[in-house]
C-alpha cells in the first residue's frame, strides 16, 4: 500500500488563513492531515491520499451534495456522512471558490449564534 504524502505547509497555510477568520474555529492534527472544527464538529479536513493527491472534505447543503456528486473532478461526495463532500486541491484550485465552500461548511457546522457572525461571500451576478 502506498504511503500518504504530508500536506504541504503552503497548502495548510492557505487553508488556515481562510478558516482562522471564523469564530472559535480550531485547528487540529488529524489521524492523517489537518482538520478544523468548531466545538466537536469538523468543518474541513485536508489530507494526502494513497494516490498522492491532496483532498479536502467539508460540509454542504443537501441540494449542493447532489450537485457536487455529479460535477466530477475535482469534486466528489465522500463515502461517509450525508452532507460530506470534497475536492482535489492542486495547482488549479480556485481559492476564492474554496473560501466560499469553507464559509458554507463553517455555517452549517457552527452553532447559529456563531454562524450569524460570519459574513457570507457575495454570489457573482455575471
Amino acid at each position: 500500500m502506498a504511503e500518504r504524502p504530508e500536506v504541504p505547509e503552503a497548502m495548510v497555510a492557505r487553508l488556515r488563513e481562510i478558516l482562522s477568520a471564523f469564530p472559535k474555529c480550531l485547528e487540529d492534527d488529524a489521524w492523517v492531515g489537518v482538520r478544523w472544527r468548531v466545538g466537536p464538529a469538523t468543518i474541513a479536513h485536508v489530507f494526502g491520499g494513497e494516490d498522492q493527491l491532496f483532498r479536502i472534505v467539508f460540509r454542504a447543503e443537501p441540494d449542493e451534495v447532489i450537485a457536487f456528486e455529479h460535477l466530477g473532478h475535482p469534486y466528489f461526495k465522500a463515502g461517509w456522512g450525508g452532507n460530506v463532500v470534497g475536492m482535489i486541491i492542486d495547482d488549479d484550485t480556485d481559492w476564492d471558490e474554496m473560501t466560499e465552500l469553507l464559509t458554507d461548511s463553517y455555517c452549517i457546522q457552527a452553532p447559529a449564534k456563531l454562524a450569524a457572525l460570519v459574513e457570507r461571500p457575495a454570489v457573482g451576478t455575471e
